[in-house]
């Protein structure tokens, strides 16, 4: 049985039919099991024998959108990918905090990376860099002004589309956490 977190973008939790039971409930109604949520912004952890990772996010947002009419787009990541990631200690010494986000921005299985990075360089935004095995941005952002999106994170939404989203790193420290437990 493999071992999945789905990273739904733009989830609203207060808004109707984007509550963490009702998401639930959609994976439960494909069949995977032991379908549990991470706080409270899409972040769904299941199993399931299945392994075609596009197919299940193509299976999973189609769901969601005859289901709930949630059309944000689905990221699939394996347990495995993810370890991988944390052990690979991308912020070595660095806090998260105030002023300081350390981000994740996943990409949908498939998508293209852009060859490079964008030519002004934001002063908001300090890039660690890509991961290429687990298609993950890393970033520290500072988020001391609140309310403006940092220009990276626009750079990111007109390359990429509906085919990413963000996480903090704690997030995504609680995803793993979670899906390691027996």
């Amino acid at each position: 049985m493999n071992r999945y977190v789905a990273l739904l973008r733009g989830i609203a939790p207060a808004l109707p039919n984007m509550k963490n039971h009702q998401l639930r409930g959609v994976f439960e109604q494909l069949g995977h099991e032991r379908v549990q949520s991470v706080l409270a912004s899409g972040n769904i952890l299941f199993h399931s024998p299945h392994s075609d990772v596009p197919e299940l996010e193509r299976t999973i947002q189609q769901a969601l959108v005859d289901t709930l009419g949630i059309g944000g787009g689905t990221i699939i990541r394996e347990v495995g990918e993810l370890r991988a990631l944390l052990d690979s200690d991308p912020f070595h010494g660095l806090t998260h905090g105030r002023g300081s986000y350390l981000t994740a921005t996943f990409l949908k299985d498939g998508s293209p990376v852009a060859p490079r990075l964008p030519d002004d360089p934001d002063p908001r935004t300090r890039v660690i860099g890509y991961d290429g095995a687990a298609r993950v941005f890393l970033t520290v952002i500072d988020n001391s002004e609140p309310g403006k999106t940092p220009d990276f994170m626009r750079w990111l939404d007109r390359t990429y589309g509906k085919d990413i989203t963000t996480r903090t790193w704690l997030t995504v420290q609680r995803i793993v956490a979670k899906l390691e437990l027996p």
